[in-house]
């Protein structure tokens, strides 16, 4: 079974399907979701994020909503110049995490590249401390999209 936020998730890009631009109430999704609004934030954070396409503000107050739009780049060299201005001089794998998934989602790369750009930034594989860690996965992360940039 799926947990809540993966349901959150799936609802909210089932509504973006049909338009790039949405406002939400973060008390009515709780509400719908028999959940507390905190967890509204968390799925926003971590799921809708610039790195995986998206942008959501936020205007609080009493009238207060949530708006969440979908970033649509025009060419694939232009979303893959975006993620890589993403990427500073290190990047957590987290974030690493997401700009792939991103890259994924738009049909930029295969589930066959995307696997492989996975395992080569992985924590498990960059053996260093963190912050040698980060710089290096910021580096071959950036490489990796340069290559997608001129093999296309």
């Amino acid at each position: 079974m799926r947990n809540i936020s993966d349901i959150i998730e799936k609802y909210i890009k089932e509504i973006l399907d049909s338009s790039d631009i949405i406002k939400l109430k973060r008390s009515e999704l709780a509400e719908k979701f028999q959940c507390v609004p905190s967890q509204i934030n968390y799925v926003l954070k971590t799921r809708f994020s610039i790195e995986r396409g998206y942008v959501v503000e936020s205007k609080r107050g009493g009238g207060g909503y949530i708006q969440v739009i979908k970033v649509r780049p025009v060419t694939d060299a232009e979303l893959i110049d975006e993620m890589i201005g993403l990427i500073s001089y290190k990047v957590t794998e987290n974030m690493a995490e997401s700009i792939i998934v991103h890259l994924l989602e738009e049909d930029v790369i295969s589930e066959r590249e995307a696997r492989l750009m996975l395992s080569a930034i992985h924590s498990l594989v960059l053996e260093m401390d963190i912050p040698l860690r980060d710089e290096m996965r910021a580096n071959l992360l950036k490489a990796m999209l340069r290559s997608l940039t001129y093999s296309r």
